[in-house]
């Protein structure tokens, strides 16, 4: 376990610029944010699981759609839980706030996004997410 309570700033700059793409769907937001290595994702749309540098493509082509069909789309994260570090590895969580308008109708979405880093070329990289919705009203 690191002696950090939560991630560093470092740690933090993945789970902002996936975010900033969900708003904004500009897809050159994620270039060196995702592992070159084994990539997983687990997403709330199917197929559910991405998998390698293949599925990457599949649900960053995916949620670009997806995202754009959306107005107004923000985030808020909470205060990282969860924190651990071994080695070159980090896991934490990050309660998440998504508001936006979907078909006209404003939507309010609270969940979770659990990540997992590894430090490549001196930078934390995206190796592993997972996406929980815990409560949606529109």
């Amino acid at each position: 376990m690191s002696p950090l309570a939560a991630p560093d700033a470092a740690m933090m700059t993945g789970p902002e610029a996936l975010a900033r793409f969900l708003e904004t769907s500009d897809q050159g937001i994620l270039r060196g944010v995702f592992s070159a290595g084994e990539v997983t994702i687990l997403e709330n749309f199917p197929p559910h699981v991405f998998t390698g540098q293949d599925g990457l493509a599949h649900w960053q082509a995916l949620m670009a759609r997806h995202v754009g069909a959306i107005d107004d789309l923000r985030h808020a994260f909470g205060p990282p839980q969860d924190f651990g570090r071994t080695g070159d590895t980090v896991y934490f969580s990050l309660p998440t706030r998504w508001t936006g308008v979907r078909d006209g109708q404003p939507f309010d979405e609270h969940g979770g996004w659990s990540f997992v880093q590894a430090l490549e070329g001196g930078r934390w990289r995206i190796r592993a997410y997972g996406w929980s919705v815990v409560s949606f009203t529109q």
